[in-house]
């Protein structure tokens, strides 16, 4: 196999075919998303590849075709109609004030002036995108294509700042208030970025635009589903697990439990991360590339306004009106952590219209951890990796429980808990509950794979944790002894579910002593 080129970075779909890049074929969702309809809306994660279907259907509607020969779209495409194109991308609107975001819409719609004219009486960004219509269509004699990418960046900064947020809204309602009125000279307008806001609040008069952020027809456009996985990166995986030495399935796995796991609709093929498992199969290395590129300011502010109980998203039973609704309009955290990929749909009851949300992958549970609880409760990542991490971590993979939770037990005695930690562990509904907390933070910052309150026919374990080679199944006592917790794990058969995959299951009883706040027998048998 040719050396493969990764597109890390690259949004131009024209550079990416010419230069040769891997391109996952998504043009026949293109196509069917430029007939859906005239205005559409579609939210999606950061680094999730919205950046290039944007610049797919610009490609698309000025009608090269070059770029497409050998795509399924040539399956459906046949006149390749040419159409003036607004590609107008706002990212480079964050962190202003409502004057620069102004001058900022000027200074984007600046070299389309240069191709269809310019008119200094038109003295707002609304009234120049207004303009820039009307010439463009008197000029080439066709309807206008216009494709605005990252339209939230610069609201996402202020959306607790009601008098900035109202300043830079009423910027951002003139400049798309005209899409309405030219209406008649569009052919085809679409919208996307991360969150949603209303169409009241921002898009103003704009009221035919179709969101088809949840519909299952396009819930695959965006990402690197499984079954394209499988077809056109299986050479890739198989030259990592060879570098890596594992086998080509355990590999998958890896990759899977790692950046799989998101769905876009009720309906939903498995979808990858892609920007995550690019740079994997790129640099031959499992990483959290995803929260390495950055954690949102705008998303550690809104954990923060609503005190978000990271523990509690493992599992949320909510209506879609829970997760698919303005962003202004929160009153809760759960809107933005779906809308901006922290949260996905993993099942969905049609009986009820119930959505179950979770954490997507195990690289967006460790990156929860590290890069956002420290931020907002205080218990610093260093705290943990420094001296107890290695040892912790063997200990624990060569399924010594008894040293594993000396080290614990040496750990904890010495954490310097800072009052919000305290206060937030207080908070926990039981005391097991606080340190139950405490494990699940620990093992999340050892890059571990784990998950609370697990619900099994027996009713609800208090943590399972999956290594690589062993599944482990804790229950937690504070009034009651070790013994008494592992006999809970057995009489209740919370080990059972686990006892399919390969892993030696171990089932870990353990007291903690409420005073000292540490871990004070434990008790473990192999199921």
């Amino acid at each position: 196999m040719a050396e493969r080129r990764y597109p890390i970075g690259i949004q131009t779909f024209s550079e990416v075919i010419r230069e040769g890049y891997l391109y996952i074929d998504k043009t026949d969702l293109v196509w069917q998303l430029a007939k859906y309809a005239k205005f559409i809306f579609m939210s999606r994660p950061r680094r999730f590849g919205k950046s290039l279907l944007t610049s797919t259907l610009e490609s698309y509607f000025q009608g090269e075709r070059e770029l497409f020969e050998g795509l399924k779209i040539m399956q459906y495409e046949q006149k390749w109609e040419q159409y003036p194109v607004l590609h107008l991308d706002l990212s480079g609107a964050k962190h202003m004030p409502p004057a620069q975001v102004r001058q900022e819409l000027e200074n984007i719609l600046a070299p389309y002036e240069k191709i269809y004219g310019g008119n200094p009486q038109e003295t707002t960004p609304g009234m120049c995108l207004g303009g820039l219509i009307d010439r463009a269509y008197e000029q080439t004699g066709r309807q206008v294509v216009v494709l605005i990418d990252e339209y939230d960046a610069p609201l996402l900064d202020v959306l607790h700042e009601d008098i900035r947020l109202k300043e830079v809204r009423e910027v951002m309602q003139e400049f798309y208030q005209r899409l309405k009125k030219q209406e008649a000279k569009i052919k085809f307008c679409f919208i996307t970025g991360i969150t949603k806001f209303s169409q009241l609040s921002i898009f103003s008069t704009t009221n035919n635009l179709k969101n088809v952020t949840l519909l299952p027809r396009f819930s695959a456009i965006c990402g690197i589903t499984e079954q394209e996985v499988r077809d056109d990166l299986a050479e890739d995986i198989q030259m990592m697990a060879d570098y890596l030495g594992y086998t080509f399935d355990e590999m998958f796995q890896r990759i899977k439990l790692r950046y799989d796991g998101y769905h876009f609709s009720e309906v939903s093929d498995d979808i990858y991360n892609p920007y995550s498992i690019l740079n994997a199969l790129g640099d031959q290395k499992l990483d959290n590339y995803w929260f390495a590129s950055g954690t949102p300011t705008f998303l550690i502010r809104q954990l923060q306004h609503f005190k978000t109980d990271i523990m509690s998203l493992d599992r949320l039973d909510v209506p879609s009106s829970a997760f698919d609704q303005p962003t202004e309009n929160m009153n809760n955290a759960l809107p933005l952590l779906y809308q901006s990929g922290y949260l996905t749909i993993k099942d969905y009851d049609r009986e009820g219209e119930i959505y179950t949300l979770s954490i997507p992958n195990q690289e967006v549970r460790i990156g929860y951890v590290r890069g956002l609880l420290p931020t907002y409760i205080g218990l610093d990542d260093a705290d943990v990796q420094v001296g107890f991490a290695a040892k912790f971590w063997r200990a624990l993979k060569k399924g010594d429980v008894d040293l594993a939770m000396r080290e614990m037990q040496a750990y904890l005695a010495g954490v310097p808990y800072v009052e919000g930690f305290k206060q937030k562990l207080a908070d926990a509904a039981t005391a097991e509950g606080f340190y139950e907390y405490t494990m699940y933070l620990i093992f999340s910052m050892l890059n571990v794979y784990v998950r609370t309150q697990v619900k099994c026919a027996g009713g609800r374990v208090d943590m399972v944790v999956w290594m690589p080679d062993t599944t482990y199944v804790f229950e937690m006592k504070t009034s009651e002894s070790a013994r008494k917790a592992l006999d809970q794990i057995n009489h209740r058969d919370y080990a059972i579910p686990y006892q399919t995959d390969g892993r030696t299951v171990v089932k870990v009883g353990v007291k903690f002593n409420v005073d000292t706040r540490i871990p004070e027998e434990w008790v473990s048998d192999i199921a």
